[in-house]
């Protein structure tokens, strides 16, 4: 299905928030705000985009606000109580307490100062705060049986969300404004990893990356530092809400700490209103403001007052807190009509400002006369400077959010185009995640994703699982013979499985082994087989001089228990070989033929287990004898095996052999030093019982099973078998004529060559490729 964006406001600019998304089927409205640069019918977006009948409440499913900002909220009741939605509202518990403040603030300020037309009433105002809903961050509220949304903390001011929207398998995600790095007060955005079809963010700093927050801490408190130590007056024009919190803690600190007598002032009424939400509100800012509560109130100034209009011509040097931001009207463009001809005094703008407003307009370059109304310009011979205290992300923030995100699409609102589309460019080609940054009234249109919904037999979860054991107190067992045992799912395993629909025409997958039964069918079992060759290297030197290369505590077993067992299943230490049939020992020969197999066992070695091996065809296992600390020699010390090539080594115990009077004898002939002989083959079975301790490693597998000759697992069977005649296994390769890139290597002259002969069904057609690929670049070697 498609997903459509529309935006009616915000639309590669900043301003009049507001983005319809078609998902599933469901019109949703996100933010409803006003542009605080028009004052014509560019004020509101434009409803009947919406609908033509002018039906709202049948084309909106709902309305989402995001906070409490103009630019988000502004037009809501306008659109509620004058337009006619009627449907459902949401937005979080702080919005929904300090949105009345802004609104009615705002309608105060555009009647009674301003003398403009009415647009909606303080009482409708109430009435459309009636409607809505309110929710808490992570709480998942169902709006009707298809939408589920939910909201995450966003920063930006208090109560600030982004939402998450899902509409049958389709979701989204939008924004709102915020910030990823906490400030004095709230903390940073946090939200899960959804990825959704569609991510619909802010760009408001789209191309810029802000310097340390410290560094611009330090210039603002020394700007307003230096201009009340001159007897000058400082105009912060701010929102009621958000940034005059942040920096009335900065104030309030510094004059503290400095011992700073100087007045601060913070407008009344909205301004003091909003503290105390701010005081109730205390379990949406950050840790640190919590962890201060219980002393003291951080919203509780010591050093700011209300301030009184009848102060604004007093003599002396002041800091004034003055609404709204922007110096777009009220209290804080009447300061500054005062304030803007005396050069001693200081106008700071703390954030962004919309194109269109007084404040754009003073920082836009050096201004000497504004024309603030048609009738009185203003001289500004005031000192301006703006520092970037906006609660809005940069640039970094908005790429770590779609990277943490990780939509399928994205679409870059409440930004201005040429940055938008440097930033557009960045996420296609950065994170290779197809963006849009649509004007107003262009639709975006995106795929969502196609799922269906399959149900699994019983089987076909097992063959998915693996179960490990779990220790749990034998008191809740019912059954204490058995350990407890817990599923966990396979990591990179295939299984296969056929896709059927069952007796309610609902997609399903089941077993192979189940197939047949289900679909009726006769099963038809197909075999794979494979023959390649075992090659057991023999290194330079006398046949009797072996010493134990344990790797593994499998191979130190084999000097352990070496009798028979019942069932003709090759343990470790079984000395019964199938080519030598089925034959009585005598206890002497039973025990030569025991010490005989132990020594082959150990004298087949596999290679590097510490990690899987990238071995290339001719590396090989070393042996390198080492000088212990305390002076003895090779013989006495550990034996360093390292893969030529590879870099990876593992110290191996040689100290593990069990003293007997055979291997005694054996190390006094090594000290006396004899013609060398050629070595003795190993037996076929100790080869085989080699190669199961190695495959058994290297192939990360427990399922196989040593019977003899033959290595089994589930219907994968491996039996060795001489390649020639047992009495010309022994070949002899010469130095000057082996061949360039030889596997033996250049001290590998001598070599038993055994087949494998291996068969397996296709349901281990991955373990036998592993272990086909294993011996075609690993052999075992003999020392």
């Amino acid at each position: 299905m498609l997903i459509k964006c529309v935006p009616l406001g915000a639309g590669q600019d900043v301003g009049k928030s507001c983005v319809i998304v078609t998902i599933g089927g469901k019109n949703i409205m996100f933010d409803c705000g006003m542009h605080m640069g028009y004052q014509d019918d560019r004020r509101y977006p434009k409803f009947s985009f919406v609908s033509k009948t002018g039906n709202y409440t049948q084309a909106i499913s709902c309305v989402i606000i995001t906070h409490f900002h103009l630019d988000h909220i502004g037009a809501l009741p306008y659109f509620t109580e004058v337009c006619g939605y009627e449907g459902p509202i949401y937005m979080t518990y702080p919005t929904k307490a300090l949105a009345p403040l802004m609104l009615e603030d705002y309608r105060r300020v555009l009647v009674d100062k301003k003398g403009e037309n009415e647009l909606f009433s303080a009482a409708q105002i109430q009435q459309c705060m009636k409607r809505v809903t309110a929710v808490d961050l992570k709480q998942t509220v169902r709006v009707d049986n298809d939408i589920e949304i939910r909201a995450y903390y966003a920063g930006h001011v208090l109560g600030a969300a982004m939402f998450y929207v899902k509409v049958g398998d389709d979701s989204c995600v939008y924004t709102g404004d915020y910030n990823m790095t906490p400030d004095r007060h709230l903390g940073a955005a946090q939200i899960d990893a959804l990825q959704p079809d569609l991510l619909i963010t802010e760009s408001t700093y789209a191309t810029t990356v802000r310097d340390s927050k410290r560094a611009r801490e330090r210039e603002f408190l020394k700007k307003v530092h230096n201009c009340v130590a001159g007897g000058g007056k400082v105009l912060i024009p701010v929102f009621a809400l958000g940034r005059a919190q942040e920096l009335c803690i900065l104030l309030d600190e510094y004059w503290e700490r400095m011992n700073l007598k100087y007045p601060i002032y913070f407008s009344a009424g909205l301004t003091m209103q909003a503290n105390v939400y701010y005081k109730l509100l205390i379990s949406w800012t950050n840790q640190k403001v919590k962890d201060t509560y219980v002393t003291r109130n951080t919203f509780d100034f010591k050093h700011v007052s209300p301030f009184d209009q009848s102060q604004m011509d007093a003599p002396g040097p002041c800091v004034l807190f003055a609404t709204p931001g922007m110096l777009s009207g009220g209290l804080s463009l009447e300061v500054f009509k005062h304030w803007a001809p005396s050069e001693q005094n200081l106008v700071v703008v703390p954030g962004f400002c919309m194109t269109g407003t007084v404040g754009s307009k003073l920082v836009s370059g050096k201004a000497t006369k504004l024309d603030v109304d048609k009738r009185n310009p203003v001289d500004v011979r005031c000192q301006v400077h703006q520092l970037s205290f906006s609660a809005h992300t940069d640039a970094k923030g908005i790429m770590d959010l779609v990277k943490h995100v990780s939509p399928r699409n994205v679409v870059l609102v409440h930004g201005e185009k040429p940055k938008m589309a440097i930033l557009k460019s960045r996420i296609t080609t950065e994170l290779g995640i197809p963006c849009y940054d649509p004007a107003n009234h262009e639709t975006v249109e995106v795929s969502s994703r196609c799922s269906v919904k399959i149900s699994v037999s019983r089987e076909f979860s097992r063959a998915t699982m693996d179960y490990e054991d779990i220790p749990v107190d034998p008191v809740l067992l019912t059954d204490t013979e058995f350990p407890l045992k817990l599923p966990h799912v396979r990591e990179s395993i295939a299984v296969e499985g056929v896709v059927i629909l069952d007796e309610e025409s609902k997609l399903k997958i089941i077993h192979t082994s189940e197939a047949p039964a289900v679909l009726s069918v006769k099963q038809h079992d197909m075999t794979f087989t494979c023959v390649c060759s075992v090659t057991v290297d023999v290194s330079d030197g006398e046949a009797e001089e072996f010493r134990l290369q344990a790797f593994d505590a499998s191979l130190k077993d084999v000097a352990k228990d070496t009798s028979p067992q019942p069932s003709g299943r090759l343990q470790l230490g079984d000395v019964s070989n199938q080519n030598e049939g089925n034959q009585l020992l005598t206890g002497a020969d039973e025990e030569g033929s025991r010490k005989k197999y132990r020594m082959d066992v150990e004298r087949c070695l596999s290679l590097n287990l510490e990690k899987e091996p990238e071995i290339e065809d001719g590396e090989e296992l070393e042996s390198h004898g080492q000088e212990d600390p305390k002076g003895l020699t090779s013989s006495a010390a550990d034996t360093k095996h390292k893969i030529r090539g590879s870099g990876m080594s593992r110290i191996l115990d040689i100290n593990a052999v069990p003293e007997s009077s055979s291997e005694m004898e054996m190390e006094s002939a090594a000290r006396e030093p004899s013609p060398p002989s050629p070595p003795t083959p190993p037996s076929i079975p100790a080869v085989a019982h080699a190669l199961y301790i190695g495959l058994s490693q290297l192939s990360k597998t427990k399922s196989f099973v040593l019977e003899g000759d033959m290595l089994k697992s589930r219907s994968f069977v491996l039996r060795l078998s001489p390649k020639i005649p047992e009495d010309s296994l022994y070949t002899v390769t010469p130095v000057d004529q082996e061949p360039r890139g030889s596997p033996c290597g250049a001290n590998a002259q001598n070599s038993f060559v055994f087949s494998a002969n291996c068969s397996w069904s296709y349901e281990d057609d991955h373990l036998a490729n592993r272990i086909l690929d294993i011996l075609r670049h690993c052999k075992l070697r003999m020392l």
